[in-house]
């Protein structure tokens, strides 16, 4: 029977399971088949892949002599050839889906070629239509060091994909050597194409994968500072790849000053549609990006120069608590407005706003040392997330003081409900367009250009910011 020390053990070894088994990436960034398929169509054409198809040696190729074929009936067809080779060759729109487990991707890379042969039985080149089709699948590979990674394998021709045919009708004299050419085409084919060109395949499938992380690896400028992000795992699932990524948020020196990693905080997955990707990014991140674009910071105005009718209904406001101050109150009268710690972003399905916790100093000359009195003030803003070409848009909207304290004082106490409006009218006209203004320039989501596409949307989940190509879903909409 186990002893106590061993259950203990047990249950710490469940528990510690339990725990990983519901961490949640801080950033997700799905690629369904489509995006997978263009841009491996066009690493294909980079490495020169039709070109590898028109130079296949299809005349050395069948002098090997399959099993099953006399050697002298080999040696007499080929006697009557005098070249064989392809002479056009074009690579069609390629295929990727999930596998039937769900645990790969299919790869099938249909090619369609004309090859012709030369004969001194005819004056005319005999041509023939191939067709035929690559197939491999795309795997998770785990190395005992390195991390897991997505790889090409089982390159080969996809069975029954072969057909060969005689683009036009010869003479009886040819037909039987052109019978038995297409019949030494079949073995043949595959084997080169398994030979020449699934190397380019593979080749062409690991340029886009490394250019995949390179795309994901691209700074996100937040003024000054910057958001990385970086490959924790890869998944294969839903006819996509899934790459859970991890962040991190840099200063303007390149010090990393925060981690964001697997944790328990929740991440709800958008549900799947028909969008060619989805850049899931956690709430604890957007926060993160709204905190560097928005630093704490001081703000001190003249109130009577700058907002001579608000300064009119503070000094007003102010008469009700104490007369004699109010009349004390000069026109370089001065409002400190200082913003503690970092915006908090709150995420809901159908909105977000903004909560701050801010200070508001009145002093009543600009010679004046010590305020008439302190505020602390919690407001809050409606948030509104929009997307612009490929740029993040934020802009803060009806800042509301949803309490507000008396904190000091060199007049008599009061109750600070009193200022309540005033001091909401004054952090409208001052605090709000500075923030707006450092927000204006937005957030620039270079991926979204990256990986084909001209512009981006948004939407917002309960616990993330969902970003999407704007041609699935335009605008910034919530999902409600």
């Amino acid at each position: 029977m186990a002893g106590p020390g061993v259950f203990t053990l047990l249950c710490g070894l469940l528990a510690a399971t339990l725990v990983r088994a519901t961490l949640k990436p801080p950033v997700v960034l799905n690629l369904r088949a489509e995006v997978i398929r263009e841009k491996l169509t066009q690493a294909l054409e980079a490495h020169g892949a039709t070109a590898v198809l028109q130079q296949l040696p299809l005349h050395s190729a069948v002098r090997e002599k399959p099993a099953g074929v006399l050697s002298s009936l080999v040696d007499t067809v080929l006697r009557n050839i005098v070249w064989l080779k392809v002479t056009s060759a074009s690579i069609l729109q390629l295929q990727v889906h999930t596998s039937a487990n769900a645990q790969e991707l299919v790869v099938k890379i249909p090619m369609d070629m004309v090859a012709g042969f030369n004969t001194p039985l005819v004056k005319t080149i005999v041509q023939l239509h191939l067709e035929s089709e690559a197939q491999a699948t795309v795997q998770l590979q785990t190395g005992a060091s390195g991390p897991t990674r997505l790889v090409l394998r089982d390159c080969a021709t996809s069975p029954g994909s072969l057909r060969i045919s005689l683009l036009h009708k010869v003479s009886f004299l040819v037909n039987p050597l052109a019978n038995m050419v297409m019949k030494l085409l079949v073995p043949a084919l595959p084997k080169l194409v398994k030979s020449q060109l699934c190397p380019v395949i593979e080749l062409a499938f690991n340029d886009m994968y490394a250019e995949l992380l390179e795309i994901i690896r691209v700074p996100v400028s937040l003024g000054p500072e910057r958001l990385e992000f970086d490959v924790l795992s890869p998944a294969i699932q839903d006819n996509a790849v899934q790459f859970n990524l991890g962040a991190r948020l840099l200063d303007s020196e390149g010090k990393v000053t925060k981690w964001f990693n697997n944790s328990a905080a929740s991440l709800t997955m958008p549900s799947p549609n028909s969008a060619p990707f989805s850049l899931v990014v956690r709430q604890d991140v957007v926060n993160a990006a709204v905190a560097a674009l928005l630093p704490t910071e001081e703000l001190v105005i003249l109130l009577d120069y700058v907002l001579p009718e608000l300064a009119r209904e503070l000094k007003s406001s102010i008469r009700v608590i104490n007369e004699k101050a109010a009349d004390q109150l000069g026109p370089t009268q001065i409002v400190k407005i200082v913003t503690q710690d970092t915006p908090e972003l709150l995420l809901s399905h159908c909105s977000a706003k903004v909560a701050q916790q801010i200070v508001l100093d009145l002093f009543p000359t600009s010679e004046a040392y010590r305020p008439f009195f302190t505020l602390g003030i919690e407001a809050s803003s409606e948030a509104q997330f929009y997307a612009e070409g490929d740029r993040l848009m934020l802009n803060l909207n009806e800042l509301r003081s949803e309490r507000i304290h008396l904190m000091n004082w060199d007049i008599n106490r009061f109750e600070p409900e009193v200022l309540k409006n005033i001091t909401t009218d004054i952090l409208i006209s001052v605090l709000l367009p500075n923030e707006n203004g450092k927000l204006r320039p937005g957030i620039p989501v270079r991926m979204v250009k990256a990986l084909g596409f001209e512009a981006a949307a948004c939407s917002l989940t309960k616990d993330a910011l969902v970003i999407t190509p704007a041609s699935s879903q335009p605008g910034c909409l919530s999902p409600c």
